[in-house]
């Protein structure tokens, strides 16, 4: 239900934006600023990374117990949050190159400029977004779902409020009412891994940061934490092909008319719909109880598991794909022709 709601309330947050905010070249760049940072985290965060972390969190909790699990916490929170902090600076820094590399025809219908400054807004949103997957996955795998799935649609109100009471007050102030979507973007990010944290405290498993460099090198020097890295490497490939194909799509509709990025992310919207709603959801619920069964080396359960996951998956997403194939334009229409 939680994941639903999540959805629901995304739906409800595309629809204002369509209907408040139009399509012009300002939200062609508002979507390729916050396609940037989405983009590392998808890789990043709850792409590779969580591929990576769950199954060997899992694995270590079975073996060595809290204890362990929790000196691996300690360790993969003290790297990720370094490697974030720096990232964040580079992606600043690096604004104006990146929304060429993503969608350089922007530059013709002079979106260039306010999607770089946009950029610089909302890239920080990674780290916040990388700390949620990693929360997250923690919680998951103590079969603590409910936060991580609740936590999407703290993103949503908060965007949703930025479009009703935030547009017009940056109109009334002589600004561009969608850097608002800005501000909920980094407000949403904040709200989203301030909720995991009071859980994370009542497992015993929030993370101590390690802020001298020896406890960076005692994290680096942890044979657990190289696997994880090691293990994101074959991920990292698998989740960059789909997002690698997203780039060349949004590369070649900024040079097409004004207002192309924002249909594709549009069309990208309802696409996702089901997929996130099903596949993603269920993946959360499953990946722990496979990696235990496999540190467990329970092999019946493990395929049984996975045999049954895959079974649900295609019986609830054929027919999604089918009214997305039937029903195009009846649903573009009732949710974006209000704009």
């Amino acid at each position: 239900m939680l994941t639903l709601s999540s959805r629901i309330t995304g739906l409800v947050r595309d629809v204002l934006f369509s209907s408040v905010f139009g399509v012009s070249a300002l939200t062609d760049a508002f979507n390729v600023a916050f396609r940037i940072p989405n983009l590392f985290r998808r890789v990043l965060g709850e792409g590779a990374f969580a591929q990576a972390f769950v199954p060997v969190l899992a694995a270590t909790r079975t073996e060595r117990g809290d204890a362990g699990a929790k000196e691996l916490v300690d360790h993969v929170g003290t790297l990720l949050t370094w490697t974030l902090l720096l990232l964040c600076v580079v992606g600043v820094i690096a604004a104006p190159a990146m929304v060429w590399a993503m969608a350089s025809g922007l530059a013709k219908s002079g979106g260039f400029d306010a999607s770089v400054v946009m950029t610089r807004w909302m890239f920080p949103y990674i780290g916040f977004m990388s700390l949620v997957a990693f929360a997250g996955g923690i919680l998951n795998t103590w079969k603590q779902f409910a936060v991580p799935a609740a936590s999407p649609v703290l993103l949503n109100v908060a965007l949703i409020t930025s479009i009703v009471v935030g547009a017009p007050l940056f109109r009334r102030w002589g600004i561009e009412p969608i850097y608002a979507q800005c501000v909920g973007v980094m407000v949403g990010g904040l709200l989203q891994l301030a909720i995991q944290l009071p859980a994370l405290r009542r497992l015993g498993m929030l993370p101590r940061i390690g802020v001298r460099l020896a406890a960076l090198r005692q994290a680096w020097k942890d044979p657990t934490t190289r696997k994880i890295t090691q293990l994101m490497l074959p991920a990292l490939i698998g989740v960059s092909g789909a997002q690698l194909s997203l780039l060349i799509n949004t590369q070649i509709a900024s040079h097409l008319a004004t207002g192309s990025v924002t249909w594709l992310n549009m069309a990208d919207r309802l696409m996702e719909f089901p997929s996130a709603m099903l596949g993603v959801a269920l993946g959360v619920v499953l990946m722990p109880q496979l990696a235990a069964a496999r540190a467990a080396q329970d092999q019946a359960r493990y395929s049984a598991m996975l045999d049954w996951g895959l079974r649900l998956i295609v019986l609830l997403t054929v027919p999604c794909a089918l009214a997305l194939l039937v029903f195009p334009l009846p649903l573009v229409a009732v949710l974006f022709h209000n704009g």
